[in-house]
Formats: C-alpha cells, structure tokens, sequence
C-alpha cells in the first residue's frame, strides 16, 4: 500500500501538476511509514518514527486542505485524494494493530512472540473485548449443551 501511495503521488506530480512541497511531504511521510514498518507490530508510542509520522499526517491534512480550496476538482477526485494519499496507511496500521487486542503496543515487549502470546493469554488471564462479546453473541443464538450422565 505504501509503494501504491508513493506511485499515485508521482503520478500526481508529472501528469497533474500538484504543489512540489506537498507532493514531497507526502513521499517523505511515506519513509517514514517504511521507517514504522521495519518494527511491525512493535510501534513504541514515544518512538520518534511514529511521532513523526502523526505530524507528518497533519501536515499533509493542513497542505491538502489549503491546496483544494484555491484549486477545484470535483468531490470525488478530492475524495479519492485523500482516501489513497493520506487515509488508507494509517488506517491500515491502525486496524492491524487493533485486530488482535494483545499486539497493541502498550501490552507487548519487542522481545515477545505475538502468535504464542494471543493463543496462551486465554490460559493465563481472563480475555477482554472483542472476544468476550463473540463469546457472548454465541452462547446467546447456540448455548452450549451440558453432558448429562
């Protein structure tokens, strides 16, 4: 996704002719996304890649922003804009790492396996959550039968 961001933000610069400077923000925001992805699902909150990227994603927000409003283009180009260039990465971290509630970064340790870490938490402590409500949602439409001897 991020080389797909990077190739449309190139092709904005050559064949619609949009502002060097927020073209050029927008590619240095994706290395520093390619910066967050050398540590994958391990993003440190302090980390100075991922502060980096969230003023970049202003930054970019405040330069789209102050571009469309001096050029118009039609609602869905903008859209689309905005959607490719400046949305879909940072939701897409932002949902790989909510997937599995344990993987967020306040809860593991570079150190830590994810995989054995998710299936063993279950053993260990009580789940919360997602899973919780699942197993609730379940036991509500097909309760599950007793043995009776």
């Amino acid at each position: 996704m991020i080389w797909f961001s990077t190739a449309v933000l190139v092709g904005l610069y050559l064949f619609e002719h949009f502002p060097g400077a927020m073209v050029g923000v927008g590619l240095f925001t994706n290395l520093v996304y390619f910066g967050l992805l050398q540590t994958f699902p391990f993003i440190m909150l302090t980390s100075p890649n991922f502060i980096l990227s969230c003023v970049l994603v202003v930054l970019n927000h405040y330069l789209a922003f102050q571009y469309f409003a001096e050029e118009y283009y039609p609602f869905s180009e903008v859209l689309a804009y905005f959607t490719f260039c400046l949305w879909l990465i940072p939701f897409a971290f932002f949902v790989s790492l909510s997937a599995g509630e344990n993987v967020l970064p306040s809860t593991m340790q570079p150190g830590d396996d994810v995989v054995s870490n998710y299936f063993t938490k279950g053993k260990r402590g009580k789940r919360s959550g997602i899973l919780v409500v699942f197993s609730f949602i379940k036991e509500a439409i097909l309760p599950s039968r007793q043995k009776m001897y």
